[in-house]
């Protein structure tokens, strides 16, 4: 009886090790993530002091708007390079060199002297966002276990959402050339931390470095019989991929209409579609003009800072939900939530005139249930699933194809959203829009969204071969 609880206690310390050694690799990823989401939301507190009659950089409308949706610009192309990167490189090495230009666009951003400047480090900015958006899911779910691997991933979300609400808040007390000096600095430490764990043992086995992906792996997640399966699994796996003779061009286009490529390639493209035309980037690029929009002009930075709070609140309840429920289950909370709350906050802001009563209360809780159910259900389960969904011998290609369809369609709502404005002549309208969008997309992925929760990723890998 002592030997067994011995043994029992050795195996519970073994895996709270090796789960303290999961979230280390995960930790650099999962920060410099947060330092994108600086980037994303950097324009609501930029605009708002570029616009004011003090500033010495003058703006218009449309410059504005250039501004606002220049760093979403670069991001779909960089999803493809990023994707290339990964494969040549590795899923740790393009995490640290992502940081270059982000780092420079920052600073850039912060001496700027004119607008120009300024849409140049904008650029670089989101050079690294579209660089890092293949990897970083690939990378936390091939060094992570199943059982830690949605939270890990999801981390990555509470982290994109943390650094939303500090650049927010940073603006709010700092100029925005303060902000971008501080923004800047963030990702140094980090990138220099991700020099010192292992890199992906996928990876390693597809450049044939299998002694260094054993180590990486057991490193990682330890040597038990369950780790040993999954370890002879992949390298069965890659070596399968190994024995494909060279395909020429056609060969490989033919290959695409494989089912285990286009089903979650399309079905990833469009939970990243439904997610952003949630108008969820629009929420986090024009904050403070939305927040005027609805009639909440009384204390805007401190409105958008309580917004922010809700939306961190949420993906903290996601990263625990996530390990209790169904992928599905969330995703349908999200979009389905996100729905009813953007037609009554259209409703009740298209009918708010008809009434002499202040309806501020309503609006702001309207608002903030829609950002809380955006960032529960929507934005935190796409990067979940795309890390888990694909199969091997696609994984590089799918992800870089529906982080790029993710980044143009975040590009199109922060471009275009001042001109939705002016087209329906008020917010309401723009809310409805989106809430058409999330509808459609919610029922689709309703119908044909697979469940991936706690399972390994050589049985996900087999959902879409028949």
């Amino acid at each position: 009886m002592d030997g067994n609880t011995d043994i029992s206690n050795i195996e519970k310390c073994n895996n709270k090790m090796y789960a303290f050694r999961q979230i280390l690799v995960a930790i650099g990823p999962i920060i410099i993530t947060g330092a994108l989401g600086m980037t994303e939301a950097y324009s609501a507190i930029l605009l708002p002091q570029l616009e004011h009659e003090n500033s010495t950089i003058k703006i218009d409308t449309e410059l504005s708007s250039w501004l606002a949706s220049m760093s979403s610009f670069p991001m779909s192309g960089g999803c493809l390079v990023g994707a290339y990167l990964m494969q040549k490189i590795g899923r740790r090495a393009i995490h640290i060199w992502a940081c270059i230009p982000l780092v420079l666009g920052w600073f850039l951003i912060a001496a700027a002297p004119n607008a120009n400047i300024i849409l140049v480090g904008r650029f670089l900015t989101g050079v690294s966002d579209g660089l890092l958006g293949p990897p970083t899911g690939v990378y936390i779910a091939e060094t992570s276990h199943p059982n830690l691997r949605g939270v890990l991933i999801m981390s990555t979300v509470v982290a994109l959402t943390f650094g939303i609400f500090l650049v927010h808040l940073l603006g709010t007390f700092f100029t925005w050339r303060m902000t971008a000096w501080i923004s800047g600095v963030i990702p140094i430490p980090f990138a220099i931390f991700m020099c010192f764990v292992p890199e992906s043992p996928s990876f390693l086995a597809k450049i044939k470095k299998f002694d260094e992906a054993k180590a990486a792996f057991y490193w990682c997640r330890g040597s038990s019989e369950e780790s040993q399966k999954e370890l002879d699994e992949l390298f069965a796996r890659q070596q399968e991929l190994e024995n494909v003779p060279k395909q020429s061009i056609a060969e490989i286009v033919k290959s695409l209409s494989k089912p285990e490529f286009w089903k979650p390639t399309v079905i990833i493209s469009i939970l990243f579609i439904t997610a952003q035309m949630s108008g969820n980037q629009a929420m986090g690029s024009y904050s403070i003009q939305i927040i005027q929009e609805c009639g909440l002009a009384s204390d805007e930075y401190l409105t958008m800072i309580g917004i922010d709070t809700f939306r961190l609140l949420a993906t903290i309840v996601s990263c625990i939900l996530v390990s209790k429920l169904p992928r599905r289950s969330l995703v349908m909370l999200g979009g389905y939530g996100v729905c009813s709350v953007l037609f009554l906050l259209s409703c009740h802001l298209y009918l708010a005139p008809l009434f002499a009563s202040d309806s501020s209360i309503i609006v702001l809780t309207l608002l903030s249930a829609y950002v809380f159910l955006i960032a529960v259900g929507l934005v935190p389960l796409t990067w979940t699933m795309m890390g888990e969904i694909f199969p091997l011998a696609y994984r590089s290609l799918g992800t870089a194809v529906t982080s790029s369809v993710c980044y143009v369609v975040l590009y199109l709502v922060v471009l275009t959203f001042p001109y939705l404005l002016t087209l329906f002549g008020n917010i309401s309208g723009v809310f409805m829009f989106y809430c058409a969008f999330t509808f459609v997309g919610t029922i689709i992925l309703t119908i044909y969204l697979p469940e991936t929760k706690d399972k390994p990723l050589y049985i996900i890998e087999d959902y879409y071969k028949s």
